[in-house]
């Protein structure tokens, strides 16, 4: 090799090297913060007249607050939905049954698949249910670490009287301190920041809290006027405080995305007999709110699916702007796709679509979404289009029936239909006065039938991987 040709390949070699780093270092950090049945009104930039949130609020104050962003109306599925971008019941899920917490199929494709691909160190952080809904007999390869996360620590499902921790795939405490768990995530999910500052990262931090059942750390137990589920808030509000305050100390604000969001809605505490037997008479008193939206976690009403949004990114998404176009948990794979400079998969139906455009405040920019559905397990019980909102007949939730008000959980005998602009609460209905409205809600409803999925038949591009499944346990409703 001449000198010439040497010296033109080292420097091709050097300037690969540059555009490489270049590259890596423009993919920004992308931090989730997802809470675990926080209700649309426990922040004090939601209008919570009591709980004490600054440092959510100051996310909102620098950064974009989702007013219409929903996410599925229980645990498992919501996180099913973060993960892949599609209800859930459309995605695999091992074994492919089809349950209302799904153990996701090993061949699903997650926002850690995408976003390690394109180079990003990724690590999940407390909460998974996403390979059984236990702390002990979990599904193993349906861990985080099999499917695109390099590290976890946290906790398989979750804290209904106790939690497991594992870091990576072994259990090193059993029936860990419930009080120090959301100190504990966001000080692993810190270390983790630190040691990946210097390359692209991706953080999933999944709280358990405030799912029941509630503990908060003896620094603020017994300090909020909203009793132990306001010391619980106040003390996830502190620790999204250390999270945005080492992005300062590091020098990443101007690099990272952060986005708080919660699972669904909250717990209705006041109609449950577990509920009442642990908590007392006025359990009601003591758990989340979701005003002014009508119903809880569980529904199919607005409390259940609608919950806080905040995306925080100095320099990018504008200070102290408030969106109202209709967003979701399905949208975040394919929008931090887009950030990350790659693609959402291509060979699978993804429901969310881009919103990149949203959050940062692009002039005339929309939503994508042009129906949200409502699924109650298997069941589709309702869809919104603009601001119109839909609510199909249907028998009573025998189930799920005591976490609701007793209104909350009748039998729909008829077509409810609500104009959500002018009626968040869900209170009057319009469907006689807009008929031609009900008939178009209906073929949005027959086409997700057709396409995903209801508690009587399998949608068209539902998914199932080989194995060559059996037809799945699917049932007609009980009326």
């Amino acid at each position: 090799m001449t000198f010439s040709r040497a010296l033109y390949v080292f420097l091709t070699i050097c300037c690969s090297l540059v555009s490489l780093s270049k590259t890596r270092a423009e993919k920004p950090n992308i931090i989730i913060i997802f809470a675990d049945d926080q209700g649309y009104q426990d922040l004090g930039c939601y209008g919570s007249p009591d709980l004490l949130t600054p440092h959510i609020d100051r996310m909102a104050k620098e950064g974009m607050r989702f007013t219409s962003f929903y996410a599925q109306t229980v645990c498992g599925p919501s996180r099913a939905a973060l993960m892949t971008g599609c209800y859930p019941l459309r995605v695999a899920q091992h074994q492919n049954k089809v349950d209302i917490h799904p153990r996701l199929h090993p061949q699903e494709i997650t926002i850690a698949d995408v976003l390690k691909d394109a180079g990003y160190a990724t690590a999940a952080f407390g909460k998974w249910d996403l390979a059984g809904h236990t702390q002990t007999a979990y599904t193993p390869q349906l861990l985080p670490t099999r499917q695109g996360f390099d590290e976890f620590f946290g906790t398989p499902s979750s804290n209904d009287s106790f939690i497991y921790i594992l870091r990576n795939e072994e259990v090193i405490e059993k029936r860990a301190d419930l009080s120090l768990a959301t100190q504990r995530y966001t000080d692993e999910a810190i270390d983790f920041i630190k040691r990946s500052k210097d390359r692209p990262f991706f953080v999933y931090l999944a709280h358990s809290m405030p799912h029941i059942k509630l503990a908060a750390s003896p620094k603020f137990r017994g300090k909020s006027s909203r009793g132990l589920y306001g010391d619980v808030i106040e003390e996830l509000d502190w620790n999204v405080g250390r999270i945005l305050d080492t992005l300062t100390e590091e020098n990443l604000t101007k690099k990272t995305y952060v986005i708080f969001t919660s699972d669904n809605g909250p717990w209705y505490l006041g109609h449950s007999p577990g509920h009442l037997k642990r908590i007392g008479k006025n359990a009601a008193d003591h758990g989340g709110s979701a005003l002014p939206l009508r119903g809880a976690k569980t529904s199919t009403w607005e409390g259940g699916f609608r919950v806080p949004c905040i995306v925080w990114a100095p320099g990018k998404t504008p200070a102290g702007t408030v969106c109202d176009e209709v967003a979701s948990t399905l949208d975040l794979l394919p929008t931090l796709a887009r950030l990350a400079g790659t693609k959402a998969p291509t060979d699978r139906v993804i429901d969310g679509h881009d919103i990149s455009d949203l959050i940062h405040g692009i002039e005339g920019a929309k939503s994508s979404t042009d129906a949200f559905y409502y699924y109650a397990r298997t069941k589709l019980r309702a869809v919104r289009v603009g601001r119109w909102k839909l609510h199909i007949p249907t028998g009573a939730d025998a189930r799920w029936k005591n976490f609701s008000k007793p209104n909350d959980a009748a039998a729909i005998v008829e077509p409810l239909l609500f104009d959500l602009e002018t009626d968040l609460s869900e209170k009057q209905n319009l469907a006689d006065q807009h008929p031609e409205v009900v008939t178009e809600l209906m073929r949005s409803i027959e086409h997700a039938r057709d396409d995903i999925g209801d508690v009587d038949r399998i949608g068209k591009n539902a998914r199932f991987f080989d194995p060559q499944p059996k037809r799945p346990d699917i049932r007609k409703p009980k009326q």
